[in-house]
């Protein structure tokens, strides 16, 4: 029991059901259901006055792969690291542009 409540602690462990259903396109109807049944843990959040369901990633994981095989999980998965990886390459390129531009102008200030 120890290890499930510090499991809701760690770093990624957790997700909320709206990145569950975009991360791995399950639907919320599954999402209850599963929470009723048994298989997904969940805990009430909430965020500026708006709640949200967080449920355990490695039970989200395991109910994907039931329900749809591991093929599907794994595609799911490699297409949202494809996702952050894009979107940090974005992140870091706007950052080096910047710096670039930031570069350009001290060598004009040491040029004068």
């Amino acid at each position: 029991m120890d290890d499930l409540k510090s499991e809701w602690q760690r770093k990624g462990a957790t997700l909320s059901a709206k990145t569950a259903r975009k991360e791995f396109g399950l639907p919320q109807n599954e999402t209850v259901q599963a929470i009723r049944a048994g298989p997904l843990h969940y805990s009430l959040n909430s965020v500026f006055g708006n709640p949200f369901l967080r449920l355990l990633r490695r039970e989200v994981e395991a109910l994907v792969k039931k329900k749809h095989g591991d093929n599907y999980l794994k595609g799911r998965q490699t297409n949202a690291e494809l996702t952050r990886i894009n979107r940090e390459l974005k992140r870091l390129k706007t950052q080096i542009a910047a710096l670039e531009d930031r570069k350009s102008k001290l060598n004009a200030t040491l040029g004068k």
